[in-house]
């Protein structure tokens, strides 16, 4: 029931969001919970991961590289190039940028495992991009908006440190201290996570309703055109480099799916509430983007092994 029930997590997004957007009196006044509820779900990724998941980057160091690299190059460049084309005003381009420059989202590793990705490498990709994030995402916000929008470098680090770091840290050891008593729930440290980020969307939906309908189609095409980007151009370096099927789209949906939670604490933190609204479509859209893919790859059950395996 609990693997049932994330799995199903985008339509839960989609029907609270709709609830939120009709009525937005009973989500706009909590958004205060949206840094613990953020905090939550690292604590739970935390808990899945085990010691043994971080020697993954010992044995297939070219690919955790790959993936890491396009995820802090690619989509920050994405991010501004789709703002500059689109001509977003300062705050939605800030939000944009911010959401490009976050590093990998914990729900690409369910996607990965519905569309035969390798579940290992993902959960190892997700890890990295989230463990350097405390020094990536403040440099790379500050380098592509600084000049435009005035960012606190050193409160954006303390921010991520307290919301990434210290939760998924605490949640590692918590596995590895008491590994064999929280085995029989470790499946609920998902569903909590999933239950987690549709409350934290549908805060967004419900702060920002009276701006959705004037900036929610512009906002939803820089989504569209952000991940879009960010899975194409994963899976296609990871293809040209002749990485195996399982590598290029495990690569292709960390790459695309980023972590628009903390995006969103951030924006709320740093910037306003219209800054977290590109964060709260995309954890709507990518989520969807990425179950569609799911469900084509997971179509195709034979992979060219010895044609794309790297030695």
């Amino acid at each position: 029931m609990l693997k049932k029930f994330t799995s199903l997590f985008p339509l839960w997004a989609v029907l609270l969001s709709a609830v939120a957007y009709l009525y937005p009196e009973y989500f706009a006044p909590h958004n205060n919970l949206i840094v613990p509820f953020l905090s939550l779900i690292m604590l739970g990724m935390g808990v899945t991961l085990s010691v043994d998941s971080f020697l993954e980057v010992l044995k297939r160091p070219h690919v955790v590289l790959l993936g890491t690299l396009m995820q802090y190059t690619l989509m920050p460049l994405a991010a501004w190039a789709v703002s500059i084309a689109l001509n977003l005003p300062a705050d939605l381009m800030a939000g944009v940028i911010l959401l490009g420059c976050c590093p990998g989202g914990t729900a690409s590793n369910v996607i990965c495992y519905l569309a035969k990705g390798d579940v290992a490498l993902s959960i190892v990709l997700t890890s990295v991009s989230t463990m350097i994030a405390f020094l990536a995402t403040p440099f790379l916000t500050w380098l592509f908006i600084g000049q435009t929008v005035e960012v606190d470098v050193t409160g954006m680090l303390v921010s991520v440190i307290n919301i990434v770091v210290v939760p998924v840290a605490l949640g590692l050891a918590i596995n590895y201290f008491f590994e064999s008593r929280i085995k029989a729930v470790r499946d609920v440290f998902p569903a909590i996570s999933a239950a987690a980020i549709v409350i934290i969307i549908a805060i967004i939906i419900g702060t920002n309703s009276e701006n959705l309908e004037q900036s929610g189609p512009l906002v939803l095409l820089a989504v569209i055109l952000h991940n879009s980007l960010g899975l194409a151009g994963g899976y296609g370096a990871a293809k040209a480099l002749k990485f195996s099927e399982k590598e290029a789209r495990t690569i292709a949906i960390e790459v695309g799916m980023q972590n628009s939670g903390l995006s969103v604490a951030l924006a709320i933190k740093h910037f306003t509430a219209a800054a977290a609204l590109p964060g709260a479509i995309f954890s709507i859209w990518h989520n969807l983007s990425g179950s569609f893919l799911a469900g084509h790859w997971s179509k195709e059950t034979e992979f060219d092994r010895d044609k794309h395996e790297i030695s």
